[in-house]
């Protein structure tokens, strides 16, 4: 992996996440800074990964090849309107994972900067299983798509998309969608203890299913999804009973609903922000 000095402005869990996979990459701890107002957010990036920690953006950002952008999308303007006041951002890679701010609103932000790639990765890169959508500026050069590329790799798997606007779609169908199966899992798990199981069993079942079911699909890309389904379901037995009560209540329609649902909100951040 290509070795540059890396700032993050804004110190969260996708942040956090972010180094734990660069440092496991066996990226230099040394090159990576980030800056935040808490001091116990900064104190632990500190202490568990040995990187370099200040409450001042501007002073991360003058050591930094790249800036990553991950703060709140609502204080974005304010954040980037001092940056840009304290010093020169040329010839700075800036990586956004901020959601609903586009790359043209974001360059306006920087005071014309355009060297920006915008990316949506999804929580379940603390764990290094992420999915992350990137797209990049025309301006943004090949060694800057790798880098962006391979420290969003670092977390999880990556997909380059050729249109921006698909970056709403990556929210709805990897950002969000999270806890569309949290809440999935939520509900199995309620009626599981309706059903008489404790919590614990309940939970067991409930997570161990979706845990095998994901790994079949991971394990298996020459198969549909619907294949899977298929595999599953006897004729008459009790899976086609319980796919018949979705399909009668519309399960497919609820989902796609619910996704459109996302891609409206994004596109009213983008107008908000």
């Amino acid at each position: 992996m290509q070795q540059r000095r890396v700032a993050f402005i804004g110190a969260g869990n996708m942040t956090k996440a972010i180094i734990s996979g660069l440092v496991a990459e066996g990226f230099p701890a040394t090159a990576i800074y980030a800056s935040n107002p808490s001091g116990q957010k900064l104190a632990d990036l500190r202490e568990q990964f040995g990187i370099h920690t200040s409450h001042s953006n501007h002073e991360v950002a003058e050591q930094a090849e790249v800036i990553v952008l991950a703060v709140k999308p609502q204080i974005m303007q304010s954040m980037t309107a001092a940056l840009c006041q304290s010093q020169t951002l040329n010839n700075k890679l800036f990586i956004s994972i901020a959601a609903g701010i586009s790359i043209a609103r974001l360059s306006i932000m920087l005071g014309g900067q355009s060297n920006i790639v915008r990316t949506m990765p999804n929580t379940p890169s603390a764990i290094g299983k992420g999915m992350t959508g990137l797209f990049a500026a025309p301006q943004v050069s090949p060694a800057d798509r790798e880098f962006a590329g391979q420290m969003l790799a670092s977390v999880g798997e990556i997909v380059w998309l050729q249109h921006e606007s698909q970056i709403d779609g990556v929210i709805a169908a990897a950002g969000s969608s999270p806890a569309y199966f949290f809440a999935f899992l939520e509900a199995m798990q309620q009626e599981a203890e309706a059903q008489g199981f404790d919590h614990h069993t309940a939970r067991l079942l409930v997570q161990q299913a979706m845990l095998g079911a994901a790994e079949m699909v991971c394990h298996n890309p020459q198969l549909e999804i619907s294949q899977l389904r298929a595999q599953v379901t006897s004729k008459g037995g009790t899976t086609a009973q319980a796919l018949a009560c979705f399909a009668d209540h519309q399960l497919a329609n609820i989902v796609a609903k619910a996704m459109q649902a996302a891609v409206k909100r994004a596109r009213e951040m983008a107008e908000t922000f």
